[in-house]
């Protein structure tokens, strides 16, 4: 049995299920947290996401057939809540996806939380312009470095689309830091 397996029943294990649980988020909390930072942008918004993921994942655990990896399935609800949460900040401040990300980026420079410099910056404002799933496909590679294959299972879409996405991300935000 190896460790995921381990973990896994020890989650699905009543006795074992809380002290589990706690191992579970100490050993993904950080690298769930910066995805998620990366799609919801601010600090506070993330920390509540992540939140609402591992309460998600607390409450689903039982549902969990091992199809794919124990992280790959959490990554996919964090994306969902991720999603979800942009979606519902839209929808109360009446306004689109892009123009609430738009927003979260440029509050960046008073996030006591963001210490980037004017690249950094300016390379989220080019990730913002781009779709929402092109811009989920292009975090996922270029600062997660996952696997196609892994984000196949997480976003459950075919690696040559995946490819795509990622490709035409890369000229947008090219031709976006270019000025092209």
């Amino acid at each position: 049995m190896n460790n995921e397996e381990l973990l896994l029943s020890q989650l699905k294990s009543p006795p074992t299920r809380e002290k589990a649980f706690r191992e579970l988020i100490t050993l993904n909390k950080e690298r769930l947290y910066w995805h998620i930072r990366k799609i919801v942008i601010s600090h506070d918004d993330a920390d509540d996401v992540l939140q609402n993921t591992f309460i998600k994942v607390f409450r689903s655990i039982d549902k969990f057939k091992g199809d794919s990896k124990l992280f790959s399935w959490m990554y996919r609800i964090a994306t969902n809540e991720a999603i979800t949460h942009l979606n519902k900040n839209a929808k109360r401040l009446q306004t689109s996806n892009e123009e609430v990300q738009n927003q979260a980026v440029n509050n960046l420079t008073s996030d006591v939380y963001f210490d980037g410099n004017d690249i950094q910056l300016k390379l989220q404002k080019a990730i913002a312009t781009l779709p929402q799933k092109q811009q989920i496909v292009f975090n996922m590679k270029y600062f997660d470095d996952l696997k196609y294959k892994d984000m196949s299972d997480i976003l459950e879409t075919s690696e040559g689309a995946l490819k795509a996405s990622y490709h035409i991300a890369v000229k947008k935000i090219e031709a976006y830091l270019t000025g092209n």
